[in-house]
Formats: C-alpha cells, structure tokens, sequence
C-alpha cells in the first residue's frame, strides 16, 4: 500500500511539473501581442534612439494596436470590409501615439521609415 502511495503522489508531483512547464512556454510564445510589440520596438529604438519614457509609451501603443488587430482585424468575426476599416482606424491611433510621443525629427525619421517598407 505504501508503494502504491508513492507511486500516485510521484505521478501527481511530476503532473503538476508538467503544467508549470506547459505555463512557461505559452508566456514566451512569439504570437502573443508583448512578443510582437516588444519585437517592433527593438527595431523602432534602433533607428531613432528613443528614450526610455517613449519606450513606455510606445510599448503600449504597439500593444493595443496588436491587441486590437487580433479582436478586430485578424479574428475572421468581421467582413473584409469591416476589417478594412477597424485596421484603419487602429493605425490612426497607433499613428497618433508615435506623434504624441515622438520628437518631430524622430516623427519624421518613422515616417520615411514606414514608407521604405511599402
């Protein structure tokens, strides 16, 4: 009967490590709205030399613009049209933010940033 208990609570410690892994690996996942704000935020801070109260700020910005995407853009619940336009509206605001939050010259360094990518 002891071996038997030890067997059940060796099988429930390990099960319970396993979980604990399982949470790890999802919070570094590179899909996740942080990792994909985090990630245009090393590439911004790069170019223009941003400081650190910007960074603050942008993060937040690059985080609901992605948040935003997935709900409204991404998620397949609205027409293409609709998405069209939610997408839109959501790089208005993210657009807002970095003038809000850039100097004018670091604003106008994005801009032509922006437009060598298209």
């Amino acid at each position: 009967m002891k071996k038997f208990l030890s067997v059940v609570a060796f099988a429930f410690i390990i099960a319970l490590g396993s979980q604990t892994m399982q949470a790890q690996s999802l919070s570094q996942d590179s899909s996740r709205p942080e990792v994909i704000a985090k990630t245009q935020l090393a590439k911004l801070t790069e170019s223009l030399d941003i400081t650190a109260d910007q960074e603050r700020t942008l993060f937040r910005a690059f985080v609901q613009k992605e948040v935003n995407y997935n709900r409204y853009v991404n998620s397949g619940k609205f027409s293409a049209e609709k998405s069209k336009s939610n997408a839109a509206k959501y790089d208005v605001a993210l657009d807002e933010a970095l003038r809000k939050t850039l100097t004018e010259a670091q604003y106008t360094k994005w801009i032509s940033l922006k437009d060598m990518k298209k």
